[in-house]
């Protein structure tokens, strides 16, 4: 049970979860941009844009995040 525990906690890739009304980012690296239509965030080789409406965004942790809102499509970018 630790091991599980342990290998959550270190483990560094990035995850993105889709809901219906939300997505959970996990070990983005920079915030780029920020609209209620549109955010845009990096992770170590590809950039994140996601289109929506009336889109807000949680901070949960240095490294995670959740955004709430319509989301209406996610583009991601090879940099």
């Amino acid at each position: 049970m630790f091991d599980k525990v342990r290998e959550y906690i270190d483990d560094n890739r990035f995850k993105i979860t889709i809901y219906e009304d939300r997505i959970h980012v996990i070990n983005y690296e920079k915030i780029i941009s920020l609209e209620e239509e549109r955010i845009v965030f990096l992770t170590k080789n590809k950039k994140i844009i996601v289109h929506g409406q009336n889109m807000h965004l949680n901070r949960l942790l240095d490294e995670e995040l959740l955004i709430y809102g319509i989301i209406l499509k996610i583009e991601v970018e090879n940099v």
